[in-house]
């Protein structure tokens, strides 16, 4: 019986350690970083990676591959529309999001696409490998942080308001003619941030041009 279930165990072990990853994010340096943790740390293969959406789907789709760990914030669109793509012609990966955002609708937006982990950047790096061996063992893995919010937001409706404070905070700008550099200086975030809020509230608001963007804004109190 011992012999059975060493054997089980043994051949569990080698699908873990036998786990090809992908990775993606647009910074090199957080690239090499997370490679490290992977190979180093956490023991398993990295097949590859890319920094745009649009070059991570045109390796995912030649290479073998069963965890994806991408960064939410790509130059060229944002996690959950790489993870809709992907999952269309590779439904059994595994992905994994790193993000910055802890909001509570964006981080349950992204659960729906099935994913298996969500961290944030500002997580340890202990924590980042311990989702990494979690999701390979066929765990879903969420940071603390993120767990914290999601009981946190338990306690709210769901529709408790459109869009988040800060959304609110770059709406109003973009209703002043702010551009994207000018929101980033006053609210002291990077370009890149203003630009995923505001195809979030593009989103959210369903609307496709700033007429329209600001006409909806006005109709709902939300400037």
């Amino acid at each position: 019986m011992m012999g059975i279930l060493s054997f089980f165990k043994s051949s569990l072990t080698k699908q873990v350690q036998d786990m090809r990853v992908f990775l993606v994010d647009d910074h090199e340096m957080m690239l090499d970083g997370i490679q490290r943790l992977v190979t180093d740390v956490a023991d398993f293969e990295v097949v590859g990676n890319a920094t745009t959406m649009n070059s991570a789907i045109e390796q995912l789709l030649k290479i073998e591959v069963d965890l994806l760990i991408s960064d939410y914030n790509l130059p060229d669109g944002d996690g959950l529309a790489l993870i809709r793509k992907i999952k269309k012609v590779k439904p059994a990966l595994k992905v994994i999001v790193l993000s910055q955002h802890d909001e509570a609708h964006l981080v349950k937006e992204i659960l729906k696409e099935g994913v298996d982990g969500y961290m944030l950047k500002k997580d340890s790096h202990s924590e980042l490998v311990n989702a990494i061996k979690a999701v390979c063992a066929g765990k879903k893995y969420m940071s603390n942080d993120i767990n914290n919010i999601l009981i946190q937001s338990l306690h709210q409706p769901d529709e408790i308001k459109l869009l988040t404070d800060r959304e609110r905070e770059i709406l109003k700008l973009i209703s002043q003619e702010y551009s994207n550099k000018m929101m980033a200086e006053e609210l002291f975030i990077s370009e890149r941030t203003v630009e995923t809020h505001r195809k979030n509230i593009f989103r959210k608001t369903q609307t496709n041009s700033l007429v329209g963007l600001i006409k909806f804004a006005y109709a709902n109190n939300l400037i």
